[in-house]
């Protein structure tokens, strides 16, 4: 027989209790669940069903072959992982004209205060 012990709590202590007891009860029965990592590997099926335009696969070898796509290749398998095909897809992004002429005037900024006493004229 077990020993019991009897001691005076508030109902707010039973109340968490109660709680805590259900809350074990349920998450027991919940099963783990496991993160996607936070990188994965493509093969070149893989790879045309993730870019967005899904290309061939004579695209993607094409792309390959002059070396356009960051690639691994195992063999002769290609893979491709998912953070750097990520990187290369957001390296195709077109400048706005404002970040064009900002750019423009920050170089050739830069590229007249190079030169011995030269200047920008002012207009």
């Amino acid at each position: 027989m077990q020993a019991v012990t009897i001691t005076q709590i508030t109902p707010f202590e039973l109340e968490s209790l109660i709680e805590n007891s259900l809350r074990k009860i349920i998450n027991a029965d919940k099963p783990t669940t496991l993160t996607e990592p936070t990188d994965r590997w493509f093969n070149l099926d893989g790879l045309c069903e993730y870019l967005p335009d899904k290309p061939a696969k004579q695209t993607i070898y094409g792309k390959a072959s002059k070396g356009e796509i960051p690639l691994y290749k195992d063999g002769k398998k290609l893979r491709f992982l998912k953070s750097e095909i990520d990187q290369w897809l957001k390296q195709g992004r077109k400048k706005t004209s404002v970040e064009v002429q900002a750019e423009i005037e920050a170089n050739t900024d830069a590229f007249l205060s190079k030169r011995k006493g030269g200047k920008r004229n002012e207009k």
